[in-house]
């Protein structure tokens, strides 16, 4: 039986994708486990295999087609042997009436119209109605009798725009429009599966149409259109703004500790030739927050209205920007890894973001994250939690600051760290909590090497 190839959802937050080239042609024979096509979904590029064996029939979607929508067909694929063959023309007695010459008509009539002269109907009792695959599928979805259509294709063959204009029965057309809505919101946060039964497969509804400017632009300007990731950051930190109760704290934390155990270690590495490693500031950073959520471990944690979740791994969402916005890969168990382990895990996950070849699992979950604009001189900065997760750490650049020390002024490497907190499962002790702890590690670093 012939079975519809469908886009999946390859997030929790994929609603639709792009198609950005097939890797299978039209006619070849597939197999479970080979590779479909690449998928460009709100954070990555991914590979689609198929999971049923069979021949590449036809191809729905060509190569580069955005905002298909999740559960879409894509393709066909055509069990082993089975023919790809259209429906055989109709006997010569079940032909199309051919239609009746024009004659003259009387004087028109404001309220008359001509009646169109319609084909006969297609079948009778006992008899095989013709009619396309989708016109079937559409039918027997909204229980439609075929059997007393007129076709308007070729030979008197039902297509679309047939079932398109037969009244559809209240009860059943009813009942299809609730189960569309009641699968609807399921489609869009569970993967969906690659193939599905082509009975099966349900119509999409057109994508709504973008919002309008308010009010009409005159400057001269240049419009850019949002890719899938964009559009999903912009959903998510808005409903995350609105939704989740803010709060920050910021500290002013010394580096001068940090930054020469940091020059000791890759001058010590340097020696090691091929084996040498070369840490940053970051990878100190991704490490002394993990150990602080240890020590501080209900920051660690997530709001739902049943209960809070307290995570039992130390998971760190580390934010990296790539062409088409950000995506934030995650350093797995980060409290039980050495430095140069998390600098290697860093540069892998960061060069594979920016290219769009994370794994799902490597950027879903996570539960805390971390935003480093430093590198780009920035004194302070205040960033948005990454919904579900209760807590992100901003931080800014290390710069020379007077400060004073036993009552005497001095110079020291300074950085400014904001942590953002979901009020409702992080209260401000708690926060502070964190925070300080964070500050003490960072300035006696030698205890990350405990």
């Amino acid at each position: 039986m012939a079975t519809n190839i469908l886009m999946p959802a390859l997030s929790p937050t994929m609603t639709e994708g792009t198609l950005a080239r097939w890797l299978t042609k039209e006619g070849e024979q597939v197999r479970a486990g080979d590779v479909l096509a690449e998928i460009e979904t709100d954070k990555a590029t991914m590979e689609v295999e198929a999971v049923d064996e069979g021949v590449l029939s036809k191809i729905l979607v060509p190569d580069g087609t955005a905002g298909v929508k999740v559960n879409e067909p894509i393709g066909l694929l055509l069990e082993e042997g089975e023919q790809d063959a259209a429906p055989k023309p109709a006997p010569a007695a079940r032909k199309a009436e051919s239609a009746p010459k024009p004659q003259a008509a009387p004087a028109p009539q404001a309220a008359a119209q001509p009646a169109p002269t319609l084909p006969a109907p297609n079948g009778h009792a006992g008899e095989r109605v013709f009619a396309s695959p989708l016109a079937r599928r559409m039918a027997k979805q909204a229980g439609i009798d075929l059997s007393g259509l007129r076709g308007s294709g070729p030979n008197g063959r039902i297509v679309r725009a047939d079932g398109d204009a037969a009244p559809k029965p209240g009860a059943a057309g009813a009942r299809r429009v609730e189960a569309e809505a009641g699968g609807r919101e399921t489609d869009a946060v569970q993967a969906a599966p690659v193939v599905q039964k082509a009975d099966a497969a349900k119509p999409t509804a057109p994508a709504p149409a973008a919002p309008k400017p308010a009010a009409p632009i005159t400057a001269p300007h240049t419009l850019v259109p949002n890719s899938n990731m964009r559009r999903v950051i912009a959903r998510r930190l808005a409903e995350s703004k609105q939704l989740v109760p803010h709060f920050y704290i910021t500290m002013d934390v010394e580096l001068d500790a940090l930054l020469k155990l940091r020059s000791d270690l890759n001058a010590r590495s340097a020696k090691d030739g091929p084996a040498a490693f070369k840490l940053s500031v970051n990878d100190l950073v991704i490490k002394a927050a993990a150990v602080a959520l240890r020590r501080v471990p209900n920051v660690n944690a997530s709001y739902t209205d049943e209960a809070i979740v307290l995570y039992s791994d130390v998971d760190i969402s580390v934010a990296v920007s790539v062409p088409d916005g950000l995506i934030t890969p995650i350093i797995r168990k980060a409290d039980q890894k050495g430095l140069a382990a998390i600098s290697a895990e860093m540069k892998d996950l960061a060069a594979r973001a920016r290219i769009g070849k994370l794994k799902p699992e490597e950027f879903q979950g996570g539960g805390f994250s971390i935003s480093n604009l430093g590198m780009y001189g920035v004194r302070e900065f205040s960033a948005i939690i990454n919904p579900p997760q209760g807590a992100i750490l901003a931080v800014g650049a290390g710069e020379q600051r007077p400060v004073v020390k036993g009552g005497q002024l001095a110079v020291a490497t300074v950085m400014s760290c904001t942590l953002s907190v979901d009020h409702r499962v992080i209260d401000g002790a708690l926060g502070a909590e964190w925070m300080s702890a964070f500050k003490a590690i960072v300035e006696d670093p030698l205890s990350l090497m405990l």
